[in-house]
């Protein structure tokens, strides 16, 4: 097994230095940015977060800046990217450094790993990245990798089998302490460009002839796949109200989810109803059909959100704002969607 290991070690940081994708936080070696780039990565895209973390670093340059920061601020850098958490955690960890560190990046993996919002894999990610220390990481990517390779069978978020998988990347990261950031990094990027979910390649794979799974020909079956519960249809009807050249909108409540992020006032209907004047009152439905209609995803939730235009009651709880006050606000991903289709239309 230790051979194997070292082979797979070497062989993937030889090839990571050949392939690996220039991405903007490869560039540095500054804690700051790595860390603002794995909290972004987090079940996002790298092609998505790209611009959000050129745009996050150009205006938040250091844990001083973002520690300082009005939340409002740090939510619109945020806006679109999701699970919004994350930028309220990472606002906490920053001021959380300014108060236990003085301002600088801890470099502890114990002090990074106490930090709001920062896990296992984050702390690992970090420490091996920017501090050259030899910590494991295991996320979606590497968990698929390493049961590949090692032939780990049984559910790898469960804890016999994510035991293992913890232990297998300590081992390869500790092989060659001198590269262990590449060695982890390559294997992020194994996981994301050749060794897919379903049908990964392979025939370019640089450890396929020390890959369990493929020696055997049961690629398919590591790592083993838990059957997800079934979607949830929900549907959201958005009131839209206009006086003047002000649209009315609401902050949601902190501890809700997407909190103090901008909405407009909206309300969940069943799905087949039909009698949309008695399921909005007091608002009143100004134009039919729904000038909007957003097509949206939360965890396991498959959401219908349907704009009108409508006229709302004197005592209507909200603020009013014209487009110009509320392009400047961090709403939340649908209906931002929905402010941009009015802003279209002026």
């Amino acid at each position: 097994m230790e051979k194997c290991s070292r082979r797979v070690a070497r062989n993937l940081i030889r090839w990571f230095d050949k392939n690996a994708r220039d991405l903007p936080w490869r560039r540095t070696d500054d804690p700051y940015a790595i860390w603002i780039s794995e909290i972004m990565l987090q079940q996002t895209q790298v092609k998505t977060v790209i611009p959000y973390f050129e745009r996050w670093l150009s205006a938040l340059p250091n844990v001083a800046a973002l520690a300082q920061a009005r939340p409002e601020k740090v939510l619109k850098l945020w806006e679109g990217l999701g699970y919004y958490r994350r930028a309220r955690h990472a606002q906490a960890a920053a001021k959380a450094i300014v108060d236990r560190h003085a301002g600088q990046f801890p470099a502890r993996f114990e002090q990074i790993r106490a930090l709001p919002g920062i896990g296992r894999y984050t702390a690992g990610a970090i420490s091996s990245i920017a501090f050259h220390q030899p910590t494991p990481i295991l996320d979606g990517n590497v968990m698929r990798v390493l049961s590949r390779i090692f032939g780990v069978a049984g559910d790898p978020r469960e804890k016999t089998a994510n035991a293992r998988l913890w232990q297998l990347a300590q081992d390869l990261v500790s092989i060659d302490v001198k590269h262990c950031s590449k060695l982890n990094q390559s294997l992020m990027e194994l996981g994301a460009l050749l060794c897919a979910p379903r049908g990964p390649q392979c025939a370019l794979c640089p450890v396929r002839p020390s890959c369990f799974a493929f020696r055997t020909g049961r690629v398919e079956e590591f790592p083993q796949r838990i059957a997800r519960p079934k979607a949830t249809e929900r549907r959201f009807v958005a009131l839209v109200a206009r006086k003047g050249n002000r649209y009315l909108v609401r902050q949601r409540p902190g501890g809700a989810v997407n909190a103090h992020l901008w909405e407009f006032p909206n309300i969940e209907i069943p799905l087949n109803e039909t009698n949309l004047a008695k399921a909005v009152a007091p608002f009143q439905i100004a134009d039919a059909p729904p000038f909007c209609r957003i097509h949206h995803s939360i965890t396991r939730y498959r959401i219908l959100l349907e704009a009108f235009h409508a006229k709302a009651a004197p005592e209507t709880f909200g603020i009013w704002k014209t487009l110009a006050e509320l392009n400047r606000l961090p709403f939340t991903s649908a209906h931002r969607k929905i402010l941009d289709a009015l802003s279209n239309k002026e």
